[in-house]
């Protein structure tokens, strides 16, 4: 999987030279971010006095986020269509990297069709989101939390007003709490997914073996037969996703409220502005969300573990090794 792009001579300038610019290209989007974060409290001070304050300073807060926020629109873009590009060379690279050591082969490997075609495309395409995520929250935590450090000297709550750097702790908190508990309530979703891509890769094979023969193959009590292998695991998968999706739900909502419990009362009193409350619930955001990435793609990745475990075990049945050499010689060592 990895070898096949990252450790090609012949996928080394794209896999290599595309991080780069993935890279560099999310390194603008962070900086922009933060930037906007900036923004939010001198517009949101500005609305809050906004009789004291002319109509032209509103439009001149409304023309500098539109600075900010048109290059951010197009590197955005730019960033997306390239990051789907570059999923699909990774796709390119292990589909052309497999299929000579599958044909040599002799025996029958399980799914083989489903592996190369499914399962290469699902690995690049999750690998790609959820890579192009985890890059990006690691900016955003490098360029937040200096920023949501500082702001929590404007907390005014007795038991935390002492704490420095309180908002951090808080987020931090919640989100190792949140990824605990999200282990625990999704436990079984990985062998379920598991288990899911082995029926429907035997249903998909009886039905392509159906196409050319319809008398021996694809008859309605073998059909019944692997459907309802289907339908009872999709019952069960269904059910755990509910009280998963029940939990992150709650999760979230919460987190959306907790800057504004934190900070609401020192508005109140006068420690601070209405643009330092918003600036602060943005900076929360952007930390807690970066924190807690991997509960909010928690059911992606647990499809990721899934097809990783099948191309593994596809990769040791073909003998796959190293795409760099030649490959061995039928009746050699």
């Amino acid at each position: 999987m990895i070898k096949s792009f990252f450790f090609s001579k012949k996928w080394r300038l794209w896999a290599w030279g595309g991080f780069l610019f993935i890279i560099g290209s999310l390194l603008a989007q962070t900086w922009i971010d933060v930037k906007i974060n900036e923004w939010y409290k001198g517009f949101y001070d500005l609305l809050q006095k906004a009789t004291e304050r002319d109509v032209s300073e509103f439009y001149d807060g409304i023309y500098l986020f539109m600075k900010l926020a048109i290059p951010y629109v197009i590197i955005y873009t730019i960033t997306n269509y390239f990051t789907r590009l570059y999923a699909f060379r990774w796709r390119e690279a292990m589909t052309f990297a497999y299929m000579p050591y599958w044909k040599k082969v002799d025996a029958k490997v399980e799914g083989a069709s489903q592996r190369i075609q499914e399962d290469c495309m699902n690995f690049a395409k999750i690998v790609e989101s959820i890579g192009l995520q985890v890059v990006r929250a690691i900016m955003l935590l490098i360029a937040f939390i200096p920023i949501l450090w500082g702001l929590s000297s404007n907390v005014i709550i007795p038991w935390l007003q002492d704490i420095t750097g309180s908002l951090v702790y808080i987020s931090l908190t919640a989100s190792l709490g949140g990824l605990i508990i999200s282990w625990f309530v999704g436990i079984k979703l990985p062998g379920l997914e598991y288990n899911n891509q082995v029926v429907e890769a035997a249903f998909r094979k009886e039905l392509v073996y159906g196409e050319d023969d319809r008398v021996e193959y694809a008859k309605p009590p073998t059909i019944l037969e692997l459907f309802s292998g289907i339908k009872f695991n999709y019952h069960r998968l269904f059910l755990h996703y509910g009280y998963f999706d029940l939990w992150v739900i709650m999760y979230n909502q919460t987190m959306i409220i907790v800057p504004y419990i934190i900070m609401g009362p020192g508005l109140f009193t006068g420690a601070m502005t209405l643009g330092i409350l918003i600036q602060t619930s943005s900076a929360f955001r952007e930390v807690q969300g970066s924190f807690s990435l991997f509960i909010q793609n928690w059911t992606r990745i647990t499809e990721l573990r899934s097809i990783y475990r099948r191309l593994t075990e596809f990769e040791k049945a073909i003998g796959y090794k190293d795409p760099n050499k030649p490959l061995p010689v039928p009746g050699r060592p």
